[in-house]
């Protein structure tokens, strides 16, 4: 639970080949949903600049390329990004740190992560180097696993974590042991205040939220000040 880069990188190049179908099973097709409104939220369209930041195979950045936007699909696993140039020659998939992204400042009107910054080994550093390459007026969307809104729903979500989760990784997965990272990771993160305080202590401004699926995944959206 460190985060070491090294081991998280190694870790979704093992998972790369059956990662979308694994999702679809272990979210009970409930991500296609949630890159629906994270799409609404980018609100993509011609002539718009979009970083999709832990791309994986670019499957988040789809909607976002359809919608007119030039969309950079940015993930610091070779093994994700082989997978998605496989599929998707045409995405300029680009390798990058979020931590130390490769881009210029302010050259994005919008940077977005789906279930990422919970991977990246100094998650402020991330939120600030996104706020750096963004920019001002432009957005942050970050969609990320959350806590539930209700104790019933907490309840029965952490037992699908820590019960469920792990047998159902291992029929679907070609590596079920990264699913069990996976649930220890939500478990750890903050919850959506938590999340939005970070965004703020970042610099971004206008920080607000959504809860998708109960707050099983919460949506969070941000806007870099205009300078003074």
């Amino acid at each position: 639970m460190d985060k070491q880069p090294s081991e998280v990188a190694a870790m979704f190049d093992a998972v790369a080949a059956k990662y979308d179908l694994t999702n679809d099973v272990l979210s009970l097709g409930q991500d296609r949903r949630w890159r629906k409104a994270v799409a609404a939220a980018v609100a993509a369209g011609p002539g718009r600049r979009v970083l999709d930041l832990a791309a994986g195979t670019g499957t988040s950045s789809l909607p976002f390329a359809e919608a007119g936007a030039y969309t950079v699909p940015c993930d610091f696993s070779q093994g994700m990004l082989r997978e998605g140039k496989r599929r998707l020659p045409w995405l300029p998939f680009t390798a990058g740190d979020a931590t130390r992204l490769p881009f210029r400042d302010g050259v994005f009107d919008a940077v977005t992560i789906s279930f990422g910054l919970r991977n990246v080994h100094r998650p402020q550093d991330a939120l600030r180097e996104m706020l750096r390459v963004t920019r001002p007026g432009g957005r942050v969307v970050v969609c990320e696993f959350s806590h539930p809104a209700r104790a019933p729903l907490r309840t029965v979500y952490s037992e699908y974590l820590m019960r469920a989760l792990p047998p159902v990784a291992r029929a679907v997965s070609s590596n079920p042991e990264a699913y069990v990272y996976l649930a220890e990771s939500i478990r750890a993160w903050p919850d959506q205040p938590g999340l939005a305080r970070r965004m703020q202590d970042a610099g971004w401004s206008r920080v607000a939220w959504r809860n998708l699926s109960g707050g099983i995944v919460a949506l969070h959206r941000g806007f870099k000040p205009d300078p003074d």
